[in-house]
């Protein structure tokens, strides 16, 4: 039940807060840090096969026992680099700390466990990951998965379990270790970035990872037993499996490959031309080409230019809120090159014409992002 719960919490964290216009999240390009920190839930992992030299529990088996352990931390640090096509490549280092709270089961003589268990254990390491990140899917969040391998090593710190009839025998009887085993693991990972728009490179992360150490890792232990003379220690093995690792991650990600975006122009306090000197052109929604009535008017600024003394002619280019702000500069530039076509071909010297494209600023009439405003979607054409 707590491992749903956490679940659906990780998976509320990555919906969005809000409602709103799609915000463009650009890819992760070139190398980028991260460092991450939060929770680990263990599976209880299985403990069998205790081997001891000890006369009367020699070579007994617990075959059904289960280490249960309590919620722990856990925190890791990456170095990677994104291709920018959202593909990412890292290697990381981990590290995960549970302690033990008791043994459950049952031993080689049916007899059910249910003991005290002290002490945790720590599993750190490198691991290698080929994430995605799926770009521009939804608001304000890039979703990710990822997989990777690595080697994982798993230390016993101050571990003790037992208790009369439970683990080896059915009389008292001990188990106690400071050993560390490794293994290979895998893991898969489910995440979330959020780009702060201040800080150009920088986004919040929250993840959940599934880490599995394969096969099953062999301990040297003291193993303590009462026998009829009294108790006796010697040293022996046991077994640890199905080490599985359900951890919950919230950290920061800088990307180096990032530079902050240019400035906006500084406005133009264009001077107030006479009416016969400045003319309008409107536009259809996101097009570059002019109407009937469009090359007429550009046809009277033409005509008109022959009968006054001028020293240039400004064609700007500016576009409605709807569209995002690099493609809206790249539209303005279009549309004041159509006007300025024509102009050319009505017989304005090319070397007398000025083409700019304000994208959308300098907007006619005021609204806000994501609005189909016709009169902003205009070429100007300003005759000094």
């Amino acid at each position: 039940m707590a491992l749903r719960k956490a679940l659906l919490a990780a998976t509320i964290l990555m919906v969005p807060l809000g409602a709103g216009a799609q915000t463009p999240t650009e890819p992760v390009t070139g190398f980028y840090i991260g460092a991450e920190g939060g929770f680990n839930i263990k599976s209880a992992p299985n403990i069998n096969n205790v081997v001891s030299n000890i006369p009367g529990a020699a070579g007994v088996v617990t075959p059904n026992a289960n280490l249960n352990t309590s919620i722990g931390g856990a925190a890791v640090g990456t170095l990677g680099y994104g291709l920018g096509n959202g593909l990412r490549i890292e290697v990381e280092g981990d590290y995960r700390g549970n302690s033990f709270s008791n043994t459950s089961g049952n031993n080689r003589f049916g007899n059910g466990i249910s003991t005290g268990t002290g002490g945790s254990e720590r599993l750190y390491g490198p691991m290698f990951n080929v994430d995605y990140d799926f770009n521009n899917l939804i608001p304000y969040v890039t979703p990710y998965l990822g997989i990777g391998v690595g080697y994982q090593r798993a230390q016993l710190n101050n571990f003790v379990a037992g208790g009369t009839g439970t683990l080896v025998a059915a009389t008292p009887a001990f188990i106690t270790s400071q050993d560390t085993r490794a293994s290979f693991a895998a893991q898969g990972i489910v995440g979330g970035a959020f780009d702060i728009a201040a800080v150009p490179g920088l986004a919040l992360t929250a993840e959940y990872r599934i880490l599995a150490l394969t096969g099953t890792r062999t301990y040297d232990a003291g193993l303590t037993v009462d026998t009829p003379t009294g108790p006796v220690t010697r040293f022996g093995k046991f077994q640890l499996g199905h080490d599985l690792n359900n951890t919950f991650l919230f950290g920061v990600r800088y990307n180096f490959g990032v530079t902050p975006p240019p400035p906006p122009p500084a406005p133009i306090a264009a001077p107030a031309p006479a009416p016969s000197r400045s003319y309008l052109v409107f536009f259809d929604w996101d097009k570059a080409t002019l109407t009937e009535r469009a090359r007429q008017i550009i046809k009277d600024a033409a005509d008109n230019s022959t009968r006054v003394q001028y020293t240039r002619i400004e064609v700007n280019g500016y576009t409605d809120t709807s569209g995002t702000p690099k493609y809206n500069q790249g539209l303005s530039i279009r549309r004041a090159k159509a006007v300025a076509a024509e102009l050319t071909k009505d017989g304005v010297p090319t070397s007398a014409i000025a083409i700019q494209g304000f994208g959308d600023t300098h907007l006619l009439v005021a609204t806000g992002p994501g609005v189909r405003e016709p009169q902003n979607r205009r070429v100007e054409i300003i005759v000094h």
